[in-house]
Order: structure tokens, then C-alpha cells, then sequence
């Protein structure tokens, strides 16, 4: 084998995520792990209850069909016209994939040549830039800046080239809670349609938006043909196990996406999609509730991060809180993550991994606010001891 690496070298750096080490130490320490976002009990019921029917009857145990099965997929064009007025063709306009860490990698292999460059939001979910790597394309940071992390428009414009083929957003933005407010959606979607760029969006934590609301881009004049829009049902409905997740854009896109998506798993995840579309059917009650039981545990760790001494940036969606460690004499957020588990019996993670200038997020820690209160409370007395 010579002296070449074993692993390719577009994956150099890359080695075992932030999460699973972060997980791996809670388990060995019996620590609360406030690291990864997964929520600690299930979702409804009802849902799960479809998943039971769907296995029993049959549905879904051998391979389902490639683009996902039309239950799916009509209730997800249902979903958009409902929440968005979106009008999607089931059929040729939805692409169901396994989870949203799928439909990004789909997404951006089958987009992507060496040589093109991708301008994404910083700090950034880390499988955005192993995806991008493994494309061959670069990967041109906007980093977004504490307190309030909105995007820098005019850099955002700067950043732009003539090989720029695709810009890559999230909002609510993992880990720092933004969520793009109309002005700035508008002024991407003016900058997209000048230099013809597509728009590829990251909007898992859709239902999850506290303060402002949620806008897909694909609704935006000009953005119907270049936006790619991925989502999940795995935040929405706490069944982050099940990895349905889904790309809804044009024919063309979704014809591109689904060529690559095909040998990355070609189906998954059978029985769920079915449950899934019953889920995506649940009643308004749902999601508020949702999202109003997530908002009152926000509070609770806000409030107790904020009395342990962490300087805490304030979300205003997804499950997660930004917090700077500087207020409390420490520097590095890596080494604060990786002795906090012996020192009071809590994981968080720290945002230097999701910057490419690891300077930009040194002193942040992210904690995970989607457990139970009792074990968010139980967390917060140990910060604070």
C-alpha cells in the first residue's frame, strides 16, 4: 500500500465527529449529554403507532420505490402548501431520502465538480463541508458573528465568484439559532437570480422558529427553478432514529439529485415513510405544541446557563444555545467540552469544530436544549455548582 494514506484525501481532517466523541464520553462518565440534538423520549404516539401498522401490513418491509412512496410524498407537497402555499408535483418535485444528512450529500454530489466553489453560512453542521470536500469543490465560508449572528449582505456579495455554483444556507441555523428574516432572504434570493446561482437550503428546524417566522426561499420571487429545499422528520416528530428526510425542488433538480441519491442507500427506511406521512398530517395543536413545550425548555436552560456564569446568546429557533465560556475565565471551548463531563457531569460541544477558522468560535459551547425538564434542571444545578 505504499506510503499513501489510507483515507482519501479529500477526507483528510475528518476523522471521528465532535458527536460521536462527545457521546462516547457521556457514556463513560454517566454524564447528561446536552452535546448531540436528539431528543431523550419519543415522539407522539399516534406516530409511532403507524409505524407498528405499517410493518404488520406489510407496508414498506422490502424496497420501496425509489422517489419514496406516493403516501410520502403527496403528504409532504400537502405539508408545503399547507404551511407555505407551495404548490409541488408529488411526483416529479419530491425526493425522499435518508434524513436531511442524505439529501445535503445527494444534493451536493450530484451539483458539484471539482473546481466549483460553495459559499456557506459559518459556523456550519459539520457534514456540509465533509460533503463538499468529497465533491471536489471548495468551500467558501460566511462566518456569522456573535451576539446576534445575522449574515454580513455586502460580504456575502463579495464572497461571490464566477465560480460560485451554489450557495448553502440553514435557517434556524444550527448551532447558533438565527433564523433569516424576510430582508435577508429577499437580498439572497436578488443575489441568487443576478449571478444565477442555486440555492441550496437547510430547513430541518422549520417548525422550531421562537421569535420571527419561518420563509422558504423557494417561495421567494426568481427562486422557484434554483432552490433546493431539504428538510426532516426526524426534529419535527422526535423520531430522529428513523432518518426520513426529503428534497423538494423543480423536476430538473430533483431528477439531478435523485441520480446520485440512487447509489448512496437507492431506498430507505420503509415502514417509517409511511408513518411519516401521517405524522406530516397531524393537526395544527401539534406543532404548536411542539414548538411551545421547546420554547418553555429554552427557557429553563437559558436561565440556568445565564446564572452558572456562561454569557448566552439567545436562540431564536432550532434545539440548540450558542454560549460563550470567556465570561467564566476560560479560552478554549474544546478542552472546556472535553474536562466537563469530570468536572460536573455535563457534555456540550464546542462550535470551533463547525468553523473553518476555529479563532472565529474558540470560546463557544453549544448546548442541546430537546431533553426532558427534569434533566435540563438536573444539568443546570451541576453548571452551577
Amino acid at each position: 500500500m505504499g506510503d499513501r494514506p489510507l483515507l482519501n484525501r479529500r477526507l483528510d481532517g475528518f476523522g471521528t465527529t465532535i458527536f460521536a466523541e462527545m457521546s462516547a464520553l457521556a457514556v463513560k462518565t454517566g454524564a447528561i449529554n446536552l452535546g448531540q440534538g436528539f431528543p431523550d423520549t419519543d415522539g407522539p404516539e399516534a406516530v409511532r403507532e403507524a409505524a407498528v401498522r405499517a410493518l404488520r401490513d406489510g407496508r414498506g418491509n422490502q424496497y420501496p420505490p425509489g422517489p419514496g412512496v406516493p403516501e410520502l410524498r403527496t403528504a409532504i407537497t400537502d405539508h408545503q402548501q399547507r404551511f407555505y402555499g407551495l404548490t409541488l408535483d408529488p411526483d416529479t418535485e419530491v425526493l425522499v431520502t435518508a434524513g436531511a444528512t442524505e439529501a445535503i450529500a445527494a444534493t451536493v454530489l450530484a451539483l458539484l465538480e471539482p473546481g466549483d466553489e460553495v459559499i456557506a453560512f459559518e459556523p456550519y453542521y459539520d457534514s456540509y463541508a465533509a460533503c463538499i470536500s468529497m465533491a471536489g469543490a471548495t468551500r467558501v465560508p460566511l462566518t456569522l458573528r456573535a451576539p446576534d449572528f445575522r449574515p454580513d449582505l455586502d460580504a456575502l456579495r463579495d464572497l461571490v465568484t464566477d465560480r460560485t455554483r451554489l450557495l448553502l444556507l440553514n435557517s434556524p441555523h444550527n448551532p447558533t439559532g438565527m433564523v433569516l428574516t424576510r430582508e435577508e432572504l429577499t437580498a439572497i434570493a436578488e443575489l441568487a437570480v443576478e449571478r444565477d446561482l442555486i440555492v441550496v437550503t437547510d430547513e430541518v428546524y422549520e417548525h422550531l422558529v421562537f421569535e420571527g417566522e419561518h420563509i422558504p426561499l423557494i417561495s421567494l420571487p426568481g427562486m422557484r427553478d434554483r432552490t433546493v429545499s431539504i428538510s426532516s422528520a426526524g426534529k419535527t416528530f422526535s423520531f430522529t432514529g428513523w432518518k426520513v428526510g426529503w428534497v423538494t425542488a423543480s423536476a430538473p433538480l430533483v431528477t439531478a439529485i435523485r441520480t446520485a441519491k440512487q447509489f448512496l442507500t437507492y431506498v430507505s427506511s420503509g415502514p417509517f415513510q409511511y408513518a411519516v406521512a401521517e405524522a406530516l398530517r397531524l393537526p395544527d395543536d401539534y406543532f404548536t405544541g411542539f414548538r411551545e413545550d421547546l420554547r418553555a425548555k429554552r427557557g429553563i436552560l437559558a436561565d440556568g446557563l445565564t446564572a452558572a456564569g456562561f454569557e448566552v446568546f439567545h436562540p431564536q429557533g432550532t434545539y440548540f444555545i450558542t454560549t460563550d465560556i470567556a465570561s467564566l475565565g476560560e479560552k478554549d471551548g474544546l478542552a472546556f467540552c472535553r474536562s466537563l463531563p469530570e468536572r460536573c457531569g455535563v457534555v456540550a460541544v464546542p462550535n470551533a469544530v463547525f468553523y473553518d477558522d476555529p479563532e472565529a468560535g474558540r470560546s463557544q459551547v453549544r448546548f442541546a436544549f430537546c431533553k426532558r425538564e427534569d434533566v435540563l434542571r438536573e444539568a443546570v444545578s451541576r453548571l452551577q455548582q
